[in-house]
C-alpha cells in the first residue's frame, strides 16, 4: 500500500464505535451483508434498451451470491429474444457481481440485472420475509401453466378506436361490441393450450377448437350484436 508524504506523517486518531452494515432482510433472516456470498434471494425487475424499443423482465433466485435459476422475459425486439437465449445459459453459476460484469448483448437484459443487483444487495428481494426462501424452480412456477410469459398486445386509432391482439389468456381472435359499437367482451386462444393438446395427439383443428375461450359479455344473449377480427376488421 503506497501512501502520500503528507498522509504518513499524521498521527494515528483511532475509530471510536464499530459501525457495521445496517442488517437486511434475505429469506427469513437479517443478515449483515459484507461479501458476495452473503447474499440471497428471489427477485424480479424490468430493464430498458438504450432507445427504448424494448424490454426485459429477469427473474433471478440468488443463493450465498450464486445465481441458481435466471428467468428472461423479453417484449418488442427480436434481436433480444436471441440474447435472452444467451443470457438463460450464461447467468446460472455465476455470482451476483459477475453478473454486473458480463456483457450479455442485449441493453434491456444489461438494464434489467443492474436494477436486480440494486435490489437483492439492499435487501428488496421478493423472498426477504420467507423463511428459507423460494425454491429453484420458482421462476418456472411464476409462468404457470402452459410456461408461457403473459402478454398483452393492445392497438387503437382515434379514427377506428381499439383492437385486442393479444391477452394474458391467449391469441384474441374476436372482439364482441354492442349496440353503439362499444366493446363488451373477446374470444380468445390458448397458444400454449392448443400446443399441449397438438403434442398430445389431437389434431389441430381439435386442439383450436379446445383452446378457446371468452371473456365478458361474449354472447348474444348479454348483449352482443357484433363480431370483428381485430387483425382484419
Amino acid at each position: 500500500m503506497n501512501y502520500s508524504r503528507e498522509v504518513e506523517n499524521m498521527c494515528v486518531v483511532a475509530k471510536g464505535p464499530k459501525h457495521g452494515p445496517a442488517p437486511i432482510p434475505e429469506e427469513g433472516k437479517w443478515i449483515e451483508a459484507k461479501e458476495i456470498k452473503d447474499i440471497s434471494g428471489y427477485t424480479h425487475g424490468v430493464g430498458w434498451c438504450a432507445p427504448q424499443q424494448g424490454a426485459c423482465k429477469l427473474s433471478l433466485n440468488i443463493k450465498n451470491g450464486i445465481i441458481e435459476e435466471a428467468l428472461v422475459e423479453t417484449v418488442g425486439c427480436s434481436g433480444m429474444t436471441h440474447s435472452a437465449a444467451m443470457a438463460a445459459e450464461i447467468l446460472p453459476g455465476k455470482t451476483v457481481l459477475e453478473m454486473l460484469n458480463t456483457d450479455l448483448v442485449c441493453d434491456a437484459i444489461n438494464t434489467a440485472a443492474r436494477e436486480l443487483f440494486l435490489q437483492i444487495v439492499y435487501g428488496r428481494s421478493q423472498s426477504a420475509f420467507s423463511e428459507d426462501g423460494l425454491v429453484i424452480g420458482a421462476g418456472m412456477e411464476d409462468l404457470g401453466k402452459g410456461a408461457r410469459s403473459m402478454v398483452g398486445t393492445m392497438y387503437g386509432t382515434r379514427e377506428k378506436g381499439v383492437r385486442y391482439l393479444e391477452m394474458t389468456e391467449g391469441y384474441c381472435t374476436r372482439m364482441a361490441l354492442d349496440e353503439d359499437n362499444q366493446v363488451i367482451g373477446y374470444e380468445f386462444v390458448s397458444l400454449g393450450k392448443m400446443t399441449d393438446f397438438i403434442k398430445k395427439g389431437d389434431d389441430p383443428t381439435t386442439a383450436y377448437n379446445k383452446s378457446i375461450g371468452h371473456y365478458g359479455r361474449f354472447n348474444p344473449e348479454d348483449g352482443a350484436v357484433k363480431y370483428i377480427d381485430p387483425r382484419k376488421e
